[in-house]
């Protein structure tokens, strides 16, 4: 599915981003995946801020594509994730351990299941690496949003 179809079932919001906005958001994720690193939270804790940092450079590739996602629908995390092949140009397999993490932090959220080190070790590492790739492709290709 294209971020157009997206955009006419209403999952995506067109939006123009503007640099200022997204530097903010860049610097939110490089907090929160500092926040991650912090060993004295629990791990439900230190999951989430690293969750978070993944959400935001997922939105950070739809803003700087012309999109946002629709925060009043449903699944908009779950499409955040499955657009990045479309949005940063990950590959499909990032996408699948991707949407993995975003599963353990629906069944935290909801369920109240414990993360374990093992899981936060991996979003961590996943959220680093997101980051670092989120940096380097808009350097490449939208370096209006690099002020």
């Amino acid at each position: 599915m294209t971020l157009e179809n997206l955009l006419a079932i209403h999952k995506l919001q067109s939006f123009s981003a503007k640099p200022a906005g997204v530097q903010r958001l860049l610097s939110a994720a490089e907090r929160n995946l500092a926040d991650a690193d912090i060993q004295g939270l629990s791990p439900e804790n230190r999951f989430d801020a690293a969750y978070r940092a993944i959400m935001q450079c997922a939105m950070i590739g739809l803003w700087a594509n012309g999109y946002r996602s629709s925060t009043s629908q449903p699944g908009h995390h779950q499409t955040a994730i499955q657009v990045l092949p479309k949005t940063l140009g990950l590959t499909q397999h990032d996408v699948i351990i991707l949407d993995a993490l975003r599963k353990q932090r629906n069944l935290n959220d909801y369920e109240g299941d414990p993360v374990t080190e093992a899981v936060v070790l991996e979003c961590l590492k996943q959220a680093a690496q997101l980051l670092q790739h989120t940096k380097a492709w808009l350097k490449r290709n939208h370096p209006e949003f690099c002020i």
